[in-house]
């Protein structure tokens, strides 16, 4: 007996952050508004790089804004999280590291809802490691959120907190 996709969805522990084509409760617009928040936490910290930012971190982030108005493939979103993780490898700076990982987590988001949750993260680490003010970054991430519809804020806060990424930072 073959099961659907939908079935497969509702059995995984990501179910919350599914799209709906794929049997989950994410619309397109949670999925864009997720990739917006993002990209945004990434775009952020920029600064950081002191405009030395590796070409394939901007490339994430104008991919990620172009498949936000629906412009390009989640498989051109995809290839631009690889790049922007390779950037991340090659990298000696911890800062552009975390940036590089944020760009590409935020990208990420169009291929899966969760990795939007990578952004905000991966901004927080590159202010930490800069000894820049934490505790007013996720502030401002936090003003960010507050403009999406409270299930999708519930879900951000309520992953983040399950997988203790405050801990982690």
């Amino acid at each position: 007996m073959k099961v659907s996709i939908g079935k497969k969805a509702e059995h995984s522990r990501r179910y919350a952050w599914i799209a709906e084509h794929r049997g989950g409760p994410l619309s397109l617009s949670d999925r864009q508004q997720l990739i917006r928040w993002a990209r945004e936490c990434i775009e952020h910290v920029l600064f950081l790089t002191e405009g030395q930012a590796d070409s394939r971190i901007l490339d994430a982030l104008n991919t990620a804004k172009t498949w936000e108005a629906s412009g390009v493939s989640t498989g051109t979103c995809m290839k631009a999280s690889l790049a922007a993780h390779a950037a991340a490898r090659l990298s000696s700076n911890e800062i552009h590291k975390n940036i590089s990982r944020g760009a590409g987590q935020a990208v990420a988001t169009a291929h899966m809802a969760d990795h939007s949750l990578g952004g905000a993260f991966y901004a927080l680490k590159a202010i930490k490691i800069a000894n820049g003010n934490v505790l007013a970054e996720k502030q401002w991430q936090e003003e960010k959120l507050s403009a999406l519809p409270v299930r999708l804020q519930t879900l951000i806060r309520d992953t983040w907190q399950e997988k203790k990424l405050d801990q982690r930072i």
